[in-house]
């Protein structure tokens, strides 16, 4: 059974946000599963605020995982390596 759509593959973020007394390590844990089931090319901070406009729970631990993956999301990432020397 497909439970998801493009923005929540497998619905996990729904779920996190119907689980009464759910704690904010274990919504941090949903949301390592939810980003890992998200396709490596897609815009995770578009996703994440679409995540956040369908589930408007304020005081929600899953809310406040996603507003600091959108933080993170934004944050420039050093690259290191190859990759990160310049030619």
């Amino acid at each position: 059974m497909h439970k998801g759509d493009a923005t929540d593959p497998k619905g996990l973020i729904a779920e996190a946000f119907k689980i009464d007394g759910i704690t904010y390590e274990e919504c941090r844990s949903i949301f390592l599963d939810w980003a890992l089931a998200v396709p490596v090319d897609a815009d995770s901070p578009t996703l994440i605020r679409a995540l956040l406009d369908r589930h408007p729970v304020a005081g929600h631990p899953m809310t406040q995982v996603l507003t600091e993956g959108l933080s993170a999301a934004s944050a420039p990432k050093r690259r290191g390596g190859w990759k990160g020397r310049r030619s």
